[in-house]
C-alpha cells in the first residue's frame, strides 16, 4: 500500500538554492523523489541506536529510500 502525504515546510534560502540547482543538473529527479530519499536516510541514520526500535519502521524507512534512490 502506497499513501502519499503533503508537507510543507519553511527552509532556509540557501538550502531551497541548492535544492533548485541539483534539480536542474539532475533531470531524471524532482522535488518530492528528493525530498522522500532524504527524510528516509535521515530517519535511517538516526534510528539505529534506539531502544526497541520496530524492525518493520526500520524496514520501511529502508525500501523508501531504496525505491526512491533507484526509481
Amino acid at each position: 500500500m502506497n499513501t502519499n502525504v503533503s508537507l510543507s515546510a519553511k527552509i532556509p534560502q540557501e538550502l531551497h538554492e541548492s535544492l533548485q540547482t541539483y534539480l536542474a543538473e539532475n533531470p531524471n529527479w524532482d522535488q518530492d523523489r528528493l525530498l522522500a530519499a532524504a527524510l528516509s536516510l535521515f530517519l535511517l541514520q538516526n534510528s539505529q541506536n534506539k531502544v526497541k526500535q520496530s524492525s518493520q519502521t526500520y524496514r520501511s524507512c529502508a525500501q523508501v529510500y531504496l525505491e526512491t534512490l533507484f526509481g
